[in-house]
């Protein structure tokens, strides 16, 4: 135990080939310098994989949950909890190791990070590979590991109502993969309550690696914090700016689906596999629409005022319960990105989707890849399977959905992603298979946004458009992502100084604005090292020639298309202004030594 306030000092280790399980403490100074979250995920990934080129499926790989210091404390937004590991997805495009691959990290709300701080840790680590499908049960101290067999191939729906009643107890809060997952779908993602999941990056691929269909966690303790009553006077000056302001009204309003309509009159969605910018059936699956025809329920993550998660039902041919959606991620990669316009089709896909255990955005844009491929007679429908995969095809989508989950027949392809499918039909389509380092797009378009561009190419875990947009961005964000807090509350500036003195009341350790991005750019910087490490060179740093060749052709950005030499020249001051080398982008010594990463 570390003894440090406002940590328990220790995370639970369960090994999976052993059957074992031990905790083991962590010092003080990680705690300090990396945080928690994502920040304390990169430290432990950095400590135990010491050697490039580990095969991200290996049992070696360690499948890491851990949530922040806000995590498990009555902080408002502060449910999150990150999930790393190593990508089974990305790849350079050349290094001396045959698996290697990016750093990856997915972020995800709800209850499963407060429940792993109340049952005492900061983290639990999973390593090993269980011998035949198997659980995990975490009750405080007491940790088991269970037969899933009778789990084996269940969608998330059914199995989380299944595993519930399978337990006894509705207090264990759970995280699971669903059919993609166990079928190690590199994009396949983890769920967490129906509606909420890991999906960036490909972690499902990683648990079902291990054979592991599940994790159930419950605890009776609270984590405590350095100053109590400091930590009061910046809890309610913390709930003052967002408890009832216009600002929270309007998350719980229409949560990320109003961004639908918004951005693509901006001409900045991914549109028919980001040719262009603006959908013109974006009205009919956007916020109001969602309000006004599907919505029933809003509802929150722990301790959350915004309650931007929504649920409802629609009717008709793909009519059911909407657990979630859509969002704008969801909504765009399934809805504009495809040409689909019609609601009831884009929230079955959505829905599908998650019960399968997949990606939203990887699936989307993989689909809207085939699509394209198939429009320009690269691929016929043999090739896919008999499926007639024309634009705005909600049949022909949810088509493509069970078989990538699958892995069946053109699935077993399509599961790779883009990258491996580009390089598989050949013929040009490497121009418009929409992927960094192999991890696809989200919904954000970029030749009229070219700072966008900059946060996909540079960005720790392949093409990621919650990095940030600029080295101020990537900084702070890395460290949010290190608490617990929620990105979408910090967009009200009332809140800065709030959050500031949380972390330092709960910590003991003080953090002002200047520590708080420097503390990010440690982050930023080991994760960047990592990947150095692996392989990752200025050549990776790429986007497809789509975006520089061509412009879009309707819409607020019409004629809009990425300028090389400028987009180049961009990237070269990114990387002196990080204290990286131009050439490799590998940082410089003295940044190293400056954020105490002398270790590396």
């Amino acid at each position: 135990m570390s003894g440090k306030a406002g940590y328990h000092g220790r995370i639970l280790e369960i090994d999976l080939s052993s059957g074992k399980s031990r905790t083991v403490a962590i010092p003080s100074e990680d705690l300090d310098k990396f945080v928690g979250g994502q920040g304390l995920g990169m430290k432990l990934l950095w400590d135990r994989l010491k050697k490039p080129g580990v095969d991200a499926l290996s049992p070696e790989n360690p499948l890491m949950f851990i949530p922040g210091p806000f995590s498990g404390l009555p902080v408002p937004s502060s449910s999150r909890t990150c999930v790393v590991t190593k990508s089974p997805i990305t790849a350079p495009l050349k290094s001396d190791h045959r698996h290697a691959s990016t750093v990856t990290y997915s972020n995800m709300g709800g209850f499963f990070g407060p429940e792993i701080r109340f049952a005492g840790y900061d983290g639990l680590v999973v390593v090993g590979k269980a011998k035949e499908l198997s659980y995990i049960v975490i009750d405080d101290d007491k940790v088991t590991i269970r037969d899933a067999r009778k789990f084996k191939g269940m969608r998330t729906d059914a199995f989380d109502k299944a595993f519930l009643e399978d337990l006894g107890d509705r207090k264990y809060k759970t995280v699971y993969i669903g059919p993609a997952g166990e079928n190690l779908v590199p994009y396949s993602s983890i769920i967490h309550t129906a509606g909420r999941a890991a999906g960036r990056g490909g972690s499902g691929c990683i648990m079902g690696s291990k054979n592991l269909k599940a994790i159930a966690i419950k605890g009776s303790g609270q984590p405590g914090v350095a100053n109590h009553e400091r930590f009061l006077t910046a809890l309610e000056k913390s709930r003052r700016a967002l408890y009832g302001t216009t600002y929270a009204k309007s998350w719980a309003e229409q949560g990320t689906a109003r961004a639908i309509v918004g951005n693509s009159n901006a001409g900045t969605e991914s549109v028919r596999n980001y040719r262009e910018g603006t959908f013109t059936g974006a009205d009919k699956i956007g916020g109001d629409a969602a309000r006004r025809d599907v919505w029933v329920r809003d509802f929150a993550c722990y301790c959350c005022p915004l309650a931007c998660k929504k649920s409802g039902v629609t009717k008709g041919k793909y009519g059911g319960v909407v657990h979630d959606g859509p969002e704008y991620e969801t909504g765009v990669m399934l809805g504009s990105n495809l040409m689909i316009s019609d609601m009831p089709g884009l929230l079955r896909a959505i829905y599908n989707i998650d019960d399968l255990g997949l990606d939203q955005i990887s699936t989307g844009n993989v689909i809207g890849f085939l699509m394209e491929a198939y429009e320009k007679g690269m691929i016929d429908r043999k090739f896919l399977d008999g499926i007639d995969l024309t634009w705005g095809s909600v049949d022909a989508t949810l088509a493509m959905i069970e078989k990538i989950a699958a892995k069946d027949g053109v699935g077993a392809l399509a599961a790779q992603g883009v990258a491996t499918l580009s390089r598989r039909i050949g013929q040009g389509s490497e121009k418009f298979a929409i992927h960094v380092k192999g991890l696809e797009l989200a919904a954000h378009n970029i030749q009229g946004n070219q700072p966008r561009a900059l946060s996909y190419v540079t960005a720790s875990r392949g093409a990621c458009h919650m990095s940030g947009d600029d080295i101020a961005m990537q900084n702070r964000r890395a460290m949010l992502d290190s608490t617990g807090m929620c990105f979408f509350p910090t967009f009200e500036p009332a809140l800065e100084e709030p959050m500031l003195e949380l972390l330092s009341a709960i910590t003991g350790h003080e953090y002002d604005k200047a520590e708080f991005e420097k503390a990010g750019e440690r982050i930023f910087n080991l994760e960047k090292m990592f990947n150095y490490r692996e392989g990752f060179r200025r050549g990776d740093d790429k986007l497809p020639d789509r975006f520089y060749e061509d412009a879009f052709t309707i819409g607020a950005k019409k004629g809009a298309v990425l300028d090389r030499k400028k987009f180049e020249e961009m990237l070269t001051k990114y990387y002196q202004d990080r204290g990286w080398d131009p050439n490799s982008t590998k940082p410089g010594p003295a940044k190293l030594k400056e954020l105490g990463l002398d270790l590396v």
